[in-house]
Order: structure tokens, then C-alpha cells, then sequence
């Protein structure tokens, strides 16, 4: 399926604050279907507020459309379809199996007093086998490993079906395998017509991944652009205020933290 190219979500002039403290001003972002984006920058500059500011979780100055409709005044079940937020932490604070679980996700598409058809059930144990989970269906929640409840959260978002995913640091507690595995997924997903921002710790597989990507330097100050133009040794190293170099490997560019500034 060819990507959708009309824009998804639009913020205009948004402004993301904390008490004492502006982290991002004026951010103007079209997204649309085909994207993946990679935010970054460092801890505390707001990589995880734009995120859930941009699923309407919080408040903030400015505008915020999604598909051409005011968030702030959408339905939140309706939202739900269109866009799905992956954040940081999971709590399970009741027992579950790791197949009810996931199958959350499909709870947008339910309607009131329905159950989950067998439909539902499918794509949700369709998206267990694609996060490495299918054999762990009947475990309890309680009994995962941090790594595999990652994974867990990552099939919960997928099983949502929504054609934008907002990801807070989708690769936290994964090995190489399922951090290149998940990006893999999310990668397709792009490729099939949704759009993809996800805040990344890791310049190299924003580099791998990202078409396009936006800076914070969490003092109101962001950068947006196409991947190969914006992610300089002279950006990065004045982002992370840590002297980056580059150099290419197996013809990707390859950047390495080389002293501090």
C-alpha cells in the first residue's frame, strides 16, 4: 500500500513547558503517513512531554489537528484509533495474562457493553508472534522479564491498528536482536502508510531508521529535518554537549561520543 501522504497530525507555534521552564517553543511539525521520525536529545528536554502533549495528554499553547481535527476536542475513543502512544513504564496493577493484556489495545474499536470478537482476538495474538511473545500467551503479566514486557506494550500498540505511533523510547530494555526487531516492525509499519516519532537514546539507529528528525536542546530550541542532513557531528555534538564524530560503516554513517565539550 502506497504511503498517505496528507498530514496526520499538525502542531502549530506549540509550546511545551515545565514549571520555571520552557523546553520547547513554536514547534511547527506536519506529519504525514510514511514518516518515521526520531526525536532526540538529552534527558530532560522534553523528548517525552512533546510526545504525550502530541497525543493530547497534557496541556500546552499552541494547536494540535489530527487527520484535520481539533485534538483537544476529539473523543478520546476516537482518538484511540487513529493514534496510539507507547510511553515509557508499564504498571500492571491487576493480574493478567499476557494475552488479555495486549488485547487492550483492541478496546477502541470495541463498543460499550461488547466483548472482543474472534477477530479481535486474532490480530491480537498476531501481534504477540510479531514481538517474539506467542508461546508466552497464557503467562501471567507478573512473571515477565522487563525486556519481554516491553515487548509486551510494543504488541499492546500494534493491536491498536492506528495510523500514527507516538513511541517513548520503544528500544528501553531490549537486546540488539528485538531493539533492531521492533524497529524492524515499525519501520514496515511506515513503509505500509503510518506515520512513526519515536524518542531514541541511540543516534545510530535513529540514523538506521528515521527519515526524518527533530532535536530538542530542552531551552525552547528545536531542529527539524531529513536525517542525512540534520544529524552533523557539529548539531549532534552541540545537542548532546558531548563532542560527536562520524564515520561510515557498511555505508550508514556511524557516530561515536569522542570526548566531552
Amino acid at each position: 500500500m502506497p504511503a498517505d501522504r496528507h498530514a496526520l497530525l499538525t502542531a502549530s507555534r506549540l509550546d511545551i513547558d515545565v514549571p520555571g521552564r520552557r523546553l520547547v517553543e513554536g514547534l511547527d511539525l506536519d506529519v504525514t503517513g510514511g514518516q518515521f521520525i526520531a526525536i532526540l536529545g538529552r534527558n530532560g528536554t522534553g523528548k517525552s512531554l512533546s510526545l504525550h502533549t502530541l497525543a493530547g495528554l497534557r496541556p500546552a499553547t499552541g494547536a494540535i489537528r489530527l487527520d484535520g481535527e481539533t485534538l483537544a476536542t476529539m473523543p478520546r475513543r476516537l482518538v484511540a484509533r487513529r493514534l496510539a502512544l507507547l510511553p515509557q513504564y508499564s504498571e500492571d496493577v491487576f493480574p493478567a495474562s499476557v494475552f488479555d493484556t495486549v488485547l487492550i489495545g483492541r478496546h477502541p474499536h470495541i463498543g460499550a457493553l461488547r466483548l472482543e470478537s474472534a477477530d479481535d482476538r486474532s490480530i491480537a495474538m498476531r501481534c504477540l508472534e510479531a514481538v517474539d511473545l506467542g508461546e508466552l500467551a497464557d503467562r501471567d503479566v507478573g512473571t515477565l522479564s522487563g525486556g519481554e514486557r516491553r515487548r509486551l506494550s510494543i504488541a499492546q500498540v500494534l493491536s491498536q491498528e492506528p495510523a500514527l505511533f507516538l513511541l517513548d523510547e520503544p528500544t528501553n530494555h531490549l537486546d540488539p536482536q528485538h531493539q533492531l526487531d521492533v524497529l524492524d516492525l515499525f519501520a514496515a509499519k511506515a513503509r505500509d502508510g503510518a506515520a512513526v516519532i519515536a524518542s531514541l537514546h541511540d543516534v545510530n539507529l535513529a540514523a538506521r531508521y528515521a527519515g526524518h528528525c527533530l532535536l530538542l536542546h530542552g531551552d525552547g530550541r528545536w531542529e527539524f529535518g531529513r536525517s542525512d542532513e540534520i544529524l552533523t557531528e557539529e548539531r549532534l555534538s552541540e545537542l548532546y554537549r558531548v563532542g560527536i564524530e562520524s564515520t561510515s560503516w557498511r555505508g550508514r554513517p556511524l557516530f561515536v561520543a569522542a570526548d566531552r565539550r
